[in-house]
């Protein structure tokens, strides 16, 4: 199952703990997978075999079958035949498992010829079955036919319909045996239509064990139409036999079956549950070729699906910001924008030039990659969102596209609790931090095949302004007192006045703040 390493597994993946757990290879799965087919297999046959000389001997009306004539036909040649037919099915059955599945012995993945020939083997288990049963039924025809030739119907029809509930029986017990390998089979290629015995087929298959009574009594009802006498007593005994053969083992193969037909839809569920509760690693290993298998395949497809979309809005939002990506993705997408009142940071950082001349490039990536690392930091901790990085510079805006209580007072918050950190942990890469407040537009800027959310207005040149101005101060960090008098009382009580400035492209003078 190397196709899904990220794949994480569910408690009995397979459906039953006597498939282990799904990620066997070598000879221990072949071991488990040959023991299996072989026991149940067996089991099967020999359940049916009691059942057809129970219904011979002593439940089906018509001559006894232990009378001394039928001696030798009794304990000599049926055994005999049960044995041989017993050594012929499994050379015969092993050698077809192991033709078909010799490509499983190596850990190559399986070819579209492979995934046919192993969905094929139930099929082929269940013709070696029905072939050695109808030669059975013949062998039991003609030996009984030779001593009392009016009991040709009665065993021939007996033995005949036993034989056809044990075929199907075969059928469902090695399907089940086999999903180890069928699963490594479809790890490549999932199903993509049914290629076995489909829900309706094998609701069907377990329906003849429901309708084994009421087959029964039909036989002796046959049979004594046809002259054969029977008793009130041989009836009770008929109806008591029919009903305890499906009461015991009919719903224990009944049980068997369903829950062989359940177990891709159960899971298939408990991995949803997985699903739902954040865990978008999970896949079903796909281990029936019908349409359970394409629910397998379609869940595993689908959880992809949403894997891929996840991860793209993950990067979605990286590159852009959370909130952006969010609105990007639950509003119409449109060019323009709308006024907002806003808070924008604007940080950069001091000697980038010289940074850049004596430090390799890739220390100066690592050297602003660990810069970056505070600014996002502070910005998402308090609200905001990096609109844009611009070399050594980033831009920083609290209060779009969503609304934010408090915007200037988390803009200046952030700026204080961004300097701190970066005198500590960064302490080579001294920045200046520009805060400013007021209306922007917001929205989105460009062409529709491509744009950028982003912010316009004086806030943003104030702030760029006030970056230049930082560089000048202790601390390194100024705001405009507009942005400080937006603010909350608790944030702007860590805020002094410092002196007006003339910054370029204003008109008016700025009046500037410094953190306490």
């Amino acid at each position: 199952m190397g196709s899904r390493p990220a794949a994480q597994r569910l408690r009995n993946p397979l459906g039953s703990w006597l498939l282990g757990s799904g990620t066997e290879g070598g000879r221990r799965l072949r071991w488990r997978v040959q023991l299996l087919v072989t026991s149940l297999v067996l089991i099967a046959n020999l359940i049916g075999s009691l059942i057809v000389s129970s219904l011979l001997y002593f439940v089906i009306p018509g001559r006894p079958l232990l009378s001394p004539e039928l001696f030798a036909v009794n304990f000599i040649w049926m055994p005999a035949y049960a044995a041989a037919a017993l050594v012929v099915g499994a050379v015969w059955g092993t050698a077809w498992i192991m033709h078909s599945l010799r490509w499983s012995r190596n850990d190559q993945p399986a070819t579209r010829a492979n995934r046919i020939s192993t969905l094929r083997v139930p099929w082929k288990l269940t013709l070696v079955s029905g072939v050695l049963w109808l030669g059975g039924t013949g062998f039991a025809m003609l030996a009984y036919g030779l001593v009392y030739p009016d009991m040709i119907v009665k065993v021939g029809f007996t033995t005949l319909f036993t034989g056809i509930i044990v075929c199907a029986n075969t059928y469902l017990v090695t399907e089940f045996a086999l999903r180890p390998i069928a699963a490594r089979a479809l790890a490549t290629s999932p199903p993509r239509k049914s290629t076995g015995v489909g829900i309706t087929m094998r609701a069907l298959l377990i329906a003849l064990w429901g309708g084994l009574p009421v087959a029964g009594l039909m036989i002796i009802a046959i049979f004594t139409l046809g002259g054969a006498p029977i008793t009130t007593s041989e009836l009770a005994r008929a109806i008591l036999f029919l009903g305890g053969v499906t009461l015991v083992v009919g719903l224990l193969l009944t049980w068997f079956n369903t829950r062989a037909m359940v177990a891709p839809i159960r899971t298939v569920t408990n991995a949803m549950r997985d699903v739902q509760r954040g865990n978008l690693n999970h896949e079903v290993i796909v281990f029936d070729g019908t349409e359970l298998g394409m629910l397998q395949a379609g869940f595993n497809r689908m959880v992809h699906d949403v894997r891929e979309r996840q991860r793209i809005r993950d990067l979605f939002g990286r590159h852009v910001g959370e909130d952006v990506a969010k609105a990007a993705l639950e509003n119409q997408l449109e060019l323009g924008g709308e006024v907002r009142d806003v808070a924008v940071l604007f940080i950069d950082l001091v000697g980038s030039t010289t940074i850049a001349a004596e430090r390799p490039p890739t220390e100066v990536v690592e050297l602003l990659n660990q810069f970056f690392a505070v600014v996002v930091e502070e910005v998402h901790a308090h609200g905001g969102f990096v609109n844009k990085f611009e070399g050594d510079a980033a831009l920083a805006i609290f209060g779009a596209p969503e609304d934010l209580p408090d915007a200037a007072g988390r803009a200046l918050a952030s700026a204080r609790a961004m300097a701190r950190r970066l005198a500590t942990e960064v302490p080579e890469a001294l920045a200046g931090i520009g805060i400013s407040a007021g209306p922007a537009v917001a929205g989105n800027v460009g062409a529709q095949d491509r744009f950028e959310y982003t912010v316009i207005g004086d806030p943003v040149n104030e702030a760029a302004r006030l970056t230049e101005e930082a560089k000048k101060v202790a601390g390194r960090v100024v705001a405009s007192m507009r942005a400080v008098d937006a603010a909350s009382t608790e944030e702007a009580e860590h805020w002094t006045p410092l002196h007006e400035v003339h910054l370029r492209g204003r008109l008016e003078p700025t009046m500037l703040a410094v953190p306490r």
